[in-house]
């Protein structure tokens, strides 16, 4: 029995300490960030949208390649994010057991399955879809930046979570009371949601949380929200919860960095350039004592 668990406890920990290195590391590298002239007017969304595909590609080599550029520095972040995991996986079997103890659950599963939603991936790529549209259609850099990256974001994240999911194949805890055996074709390993949510939330308050600390705490409560849920909802252990967490919160930190442009956080919106927006113009005739509202839409 005690070589069973020695072993469970050695291939946990290299799972770990591999999802560990490619998240803060990757986190770290904060990559050029463009500069902008003075005379020139902020336009990051043509070369964004241009270089989509390339750009992801682009993310998927740092990210994967990460670990063989750590330095002293990372310690700060590794130490203790491996020792909160080391801890989170020593106890996953009994923290996620006194969930399952017998009595009526059934209201706990439901609202952290309807929290959880937020954090699937159809939700948090509407979410990214709409800042995009607003952005087009308004004309606003800010928010078509944010679209951007938080599409960019998340199909990364995406990308590595499965990976890992199919590399650790993770048992869920409702199978074999909550073992948490590794290898053992489950997909338990990170939590997918948890990690969509973060690299959404991410972008999200770098680009509008910097003077509006409200918005910054309110979309990390949603993301920390969606995180618990996986586990409350008895779908994720708390050390999968924890690691997707990370990687979201990671990934989306080190989009951001490479890719927002300083300039748009200066640049004013110009709403009438939108055909959708339309030219509205007071009316007021002193002779007539009539007044009114004239709009007009450009086609």
């Amino acid at each position: 029995m005690g070589s069973t668990v020695v072993t469970r406890a050695l291939r946990s920990s290299s799972v770990v300490i591999s999802c560990l290195f490619l998240a803060i590391t990757a986190a770290a590298q904060t990559g050029p960030a463009p500069q902008p002239t003075p005379e020139a007017e902020a336009s990051p969304s043509p070369s964004l949208e241009r270089r989509f595909v390339k750009n992801i590609l682009a993310d998927q080599k740092v990210i994967w390649t990460s670990p063989f550029s750590l330095n002293h520095g990372d310690a700060r972040w590794l130490i203790p994010l491996a020792a909160s995991s080391g801890l989170l996986f020593g106890t996953d079997r009994h923290s996620a057991g006194e969930l399952q103890e017998p009595g009526d659950h059934h209201a706990r599963i439901r609202i952290s399955s309807d929290v959880s939603k937020i954090g699937v991936f159809y939700t948090t790529a509407a979410v990214a879809g709409s800042f995009y549209l607003v952005g087009r259609t308004t004309n606003n850099p800010k928010a078509l930046e944010t679209g951007l990256l938080s599409a960019q974001a998340l199909i990364d994240t995406m990308i590595v979570t499965s990976a890992l999911k199919t590399a650790s194949q993770r048992q869920r805890p409702h199978v074999d009371n909550a073992s948490g055996e590794f290898y053992d074709g489950g997909s338990s390993f990170p939590s997918g949601h948890a990690a969509s949510a973060w690299s959404v939330a991410t972008v999200i308050a770098h680009e509008y949380g910097k003077r509006r600390p409200l918005v910054r705490f309110s979309i990390y409560g949603l993301a920390a929200a969606v995180s618990v849920a996986r586990y409350t909802e008895e779908k994720h252990f708390l050390s999968d919860v924890l690691i997707g967490s990370v990687i979201g919160y990671a990934v989306g930190r080190y989009v951001y960095n490479t890719y927002h442009d300083p300039a748009v956080d200066d640049q004013l919106t110009r709403p009438r350039e939108s055909n959708l927006i339309p030219f509205a113009m007071p009316i007021y005739d002193h002779a007539r004592q009539t007044y009114g509202l004239r709009l007009g839409w450009q086609f």
